[in-house]
């Protein structure tokens, strides 16, 4: 005999397996390396014409629909740091990284302890992305410069441990910022937190064998910051989008394993951080396009 069902049963039955059908749906769509929702604005602290405070650059993200940000700052915004990590957390907003330039001795830089403190205070884990300057290795044979840079290095990967962070050293020209000489530093020093961030707009003169370096530094990468790059050899650094090089970059780094974050960045697009991170995820979009990631770009539309 056939059971009786009234039609609020009916109703509420059709209800739940039209949510689920939806989960399921939403489940089986994996949004990729270059999805909006994987982007980090980078450089736009300092680099903002409107010198926005942390409650504003927190809404100005949630307008962009950008969930991630890694931390740049100059000498006057230390007494804010704080006020930044309650801001992002209130929005909503990962702290990606938080930028450190460190010299030959950082146990006794100040700047290091700050910046250590206000992430244990708050509860943050997350990337140290590690700038080093102000040691001068010209007398130096290769070795010697590996030793030297390893002693700084691994103290700070050391104290970042402590408190749950990764360190990533950072390319900005020179020695330590050729990928050879930061993997050297890391396979010596064979620390688990240690990594590399590799930067776009530091790669002028890298752009023409990117194609060698970036399976070396693959294994080791915690985040790209990617640009526009026009030509090689050095590339001029443009907005995503208006070079010619980032392209077959970019779609290298597609076609790859690479599940990391993407970084966008302002420090050369606009003097507004929000209209420059625009114009850099209207380049992302375009850029997708052009190399064929169809789901990916489905996030900026």
């Amino acid at each position: 005999m056939m059971k009786k069902y009234s039609l609020f049963t009916i109703v509420i039955a059709c209800a739940i397996s039209t949510l689920l059908v939806a989960f399921a749906i939403s489940r089986s769509i994996k949004s990729g390396v270059f999805a909006k929702s994987n982007l980090v604005a980078w450089c736009i602290v300092p680099y903002d014409i409107k010198n926005r405070n942390a409650e504003e650059r927190a809404q100005m993200l949630n307008r962009l629909g950008i969930t991630k940000l890694a931390y740049d700052w100059r000498e006057k915004h230390i007494p804010y740091f704080d006020d930044e990590l309650k801001a992002l957390k209130k929005h909503h907003i990962k702290l990606q990284a938080f930028w450190y330039m460190s010299g030959p001795d950082p146990q006794h830089d100040a700047h290091l302890k700050i910046i250590l403190d206000v992430l244990k205070r708050n509860k943050v884990k997350t990337q140290i992305w590690l700038m080093m300057v102000g040691v001068d290795m010209d007398a130096m044979s290769q070795q010697q410069k590996i030793d030297t840079l390893c002693k700084p290095v691994k103290y700070i990967a050391e104290q970042a441990a402590k408190i749950g962070c990764q360190v990533g050293l950072y390319n900005h020209g020179g020695w330590y910022g050729e990928p050879e000489n930061q993997l050297a530093i890391i396979r010596q020093l064979k620390m688990p937190n240690l990594g590399v961030v590799y930067n776009f707009h530091h790669a002028e003169e890298q752009a023409s064998r990117f194609r060698d370096i970036y399976p070396k530094i693959l294994p080791y990468l915690l985040t790209l910051n990617i640009s526009g790059l026009k030509g090689t050899d050095p590339a001029k650094v443009v907005p995503v989008g208006e070079g010619n090089t980032e392209y077959q970059m970019l779609k290298l780094v597609f076609k790859s394993r690479y599940k990391g974050p993407i970084g966008i960045i302002n420090e050369e697009t606009h003097p507004d951080a929000e209209s420059g991170l625009k114009m850099n995820m209207d380049g992302v979009a375009k850029v997708l396009k052009t190399i064929g990631d169809s789901s990916d770009l489905k996030t900026y539309q």
